[in-house]
This record gives C-alpha cells, structure tokens and sequence, in this order.
C-alpha cells in the first residue's frame, strides 16, 4: 500500500511539473510573439491586429499601431480590415454548399451558367478550375479607364470574357492566380441560389457563423471600427490613404471584398472545424491539393485555399490577401487547430517572412507535438 502511495505522488509530482513547464514555454512564447511585431510595427504609424487561436482558447490578440491616421484610433482585435483575397474561401464555402444541396455541381461547366459567353472553350472549364485557378482564362480586364477600376464590380469586371477569344492554357493542367475567375462565382451564386450574393452570404454564412458585422464593402456603407490602408509615400516622408477610390477593384466581392476583425474570423474558424457549413468530406476535398504552384516550395492550391506540406511541420492551410495598404494572412494548422492572423493595413513589412517566424516559434513551443495533452 505504501509504494502504491508512493508511486502516486511521483507520478502527482510529475504531472504538476509538466503543467508547470508547459505554463513557463506558453508565456515565453507569448513574449516572443509580442516581441517579433513590436518590433515591426511602430506605435504611432499603420499597423497590424495579429490573433492566435489554439484548440478553442485564443492565446494571443493584440494590436500594434493606428487604424485610422486622421482619427489616431488604436488597432486591436475588433477593428475591421480589408481582407482581400482571404475572402475567396468564403466564396468557395458557398459555392460547395450549393453543390452538396445539388444546386450545382463542382464538374459544371461555365457555360451552363453563361451561355452567352461566345467561345466553346467554356465548355471544358469547369466550376473546379474557377476555384482552384486552374482555367486558363486571361486577365485582360480593361484597365485604361481609372474609374473603371476603381469601380467595377463583380459583373463589369468579368465583362471581358464574353468575347474572349483564346486561353492562357488548356483548363485544368496549370495554376495561374486569378481574380476574375473567382469574380465569376458572384453570379454562379446568384443563380444557383436564386439570392441576391450579399443575401446568401449573410444569410447562409456570415450569421449561422455568429459573424454579425462581417460585410462586403461598398462605397458609402458603413464599416464598423474600419482601418483604411496605407502607403508610405517618400516624397512627403508621411503615410497617405491607399484604398477605395486610390487603389483598383475594391468593389468587387466574390475575390475579395470582405470586411471583418480578427475576432470575428474565429468564429470562421469555428464553424469549418464543426463543419456547420460543408461537410468533413467537402471541406477535405477544398483542403486538398489540386495542383502544385512551382514558385512556391511545398505550396499547392485547393478550393480557395492553398495547402502548405513543408518538411518538418504539419500541414497548414492559408491564404494571403493585398488589395491597397492591406496585408493579410490567415493561416491554419487544421490537425493541430490552430489559427493565425495577421491583418495588418500597411504593405510594406514582409509578411511571408513574419509568417515563418510564426510556424518556427509554433514548433519550437511544442504546439506541433500531436502527442502531448495540449489544447
């Protein structure tokens, strides 16, 4: 009876040591984190809101810098971003739930939904190809007329491909990145659902999310607690706004029109891991490589999201957004559930390497290791 007494407060003693330990690495890697974008981003200047989430708790979230030059507001994790391209895998949700409801289907052709679309060759570009930038279609948006694209939507600006009259390369065996095509599903949405695309959007996705004041921009509405995007010009040694109305296709949705908070984005992150949207199978079809994009090592494209299988870490599923002063990353470790944001309304820091600094911090606390009891 003793040794077993005995033996139950070694193994007491061990696990109070463990959760002691564990405790220490977490608080020094939150000061790590802390430290890497204090010195990035300066107080008084444009900045960046940077969220962590681990398991259901969110361990870090914090703002560096201003939001709003001519108001001097504070960044912090409620104030709403551009998120550029980031907002092509919300479209992408849409369109797959569509196809599990049997509304359309991911091997449809782009000529079922645009038949006035001239060329035959839209009848072997697929739905598939639109999400995983496998097309072929150009980018020959018009871009001598400023207003144009500063304005155009969705709509106006996939206009092009009604007349377009040849291929970049045969749909299917190449990646090239590509706005229009996303801009595209705004209208396969529209159809497919018989909603208006802002409707279905809020209403089958943004509120079953709990994501309340997430929005599309328009010129005029209102965004709430809204960062404006910033460039630093040299000429006068000062930041000027870089967004609507100084920077192209703001105005356009399905490929990049979202605003939302770091804080609202969880609640994204929440409903993929409960597959409140799509089912398991759909979402691990989107998170599976389509095609592998050679000028980025490990790096491959799915269905609005690229998949990332580097050597040494687990698979990571992200996506980047630019549009004007605004820099996005949103980046998952789905085996691992975690989330890291990093939205920040100034394009001149290099995020990629900020990134990386991430996932090597990530490993080396420990937050990797599939085998240890951590949320």
């Amino acid at each position: 009876m003793r040794n077993i007494v005995v033996f139950l407060l070694i193994i007491s003693s061990m696990l109070t040591s463990c959760t002691s330990n564990r405790k220490e690495t977490d608080v020094l890697t939150v000061n790590r984190i802390d430290s890497l974008f204090q010195s990035l981003y300066p107080s008084n200047e444009p900045g960046v809101a940077v969220l962590i989430m681990k398991g259901d708790s969110i361990v870090f979230d914090k703002g560096y810098g201003i939001a709003d030059m001519e108001k001097m507001t504070k960044i912090d994790g409620n104030t709403f971003f551009n998120i550029a391209s980031v907002s092509k895998q919300f479209a992408a949700v849409a369109v797959m739930m569509l196809a599990e409801e049997g509304k359309l289907s991911l091997e449809d052709n782009v000529k079922k939904w645009f038949p006035d679309f001239r060329a035959d060759f839209f009848e072997k570009i697929k739905i598939k190809h639109l999400l995983s930038h496998t097309s072929g279609i150009p980018d020959a948006r018009d871009r001598s007329n400023r207003n144009f694209v500063l304005t155009a939507t969705d709509v106006d600006s996939y206009s092009y491909m009604k007349n377009l009259d040849t291929l970049n390369f045969e749909p299917g065996t190449e990646y090239e990145y590509m706005n229009p095509t996303f801009q595209l599903l705004y209208t396969i949405i529209e159809k497919a659902s018989g909603m208006q695309f802002d409707t279905f959007m809020r209403d089958r996705i943004f509120l079953p999310c709990d994501m309340n004041e997430t929005t599309y921009f328009e010129a005029g509405k209102k965004i709430p607690r809204m960062a404006h995007g910033y460039l630093f010009d040299s000429t006068s040694n000062n930041f000027r706004e870089f967004d609507f109305g100084e920077e192209s296709f703001f105005a356009t949705k399905a490929d990049g029109g979202i605003y939302t908070s770091t804080r609202d984005f969880t609640k994204w992150e929440i409903a993929l891991r409960d597959n409140k949207l799509i089912s398991e199978q759909m979402k691990n079809t989107a998170h599976s490589p389509k095609i592998s994009i050679k000028n980025m090592p490990y790096t491959s494209y799915g269905y609005g999201w690229f998949i990332q299988e580097k050597p040494g870490y687990p698979v990571k599923v992200f996506h980047t957004g630019d549009n004007g002063g605004f820099q996005i990353y949103a980046g998952r470790y789905p085996d691992n559930k975690i989330l890291y944001l990093i939205f920040s309304n100034r394009n001149d820091r290099d995020r990629e390497l900020s990134a990386s600094k991430l996932d090597k911090i990530f490993k080396e606390a420990g937050w990797f290791d599939t085998t240890s009891d951590r949320k």
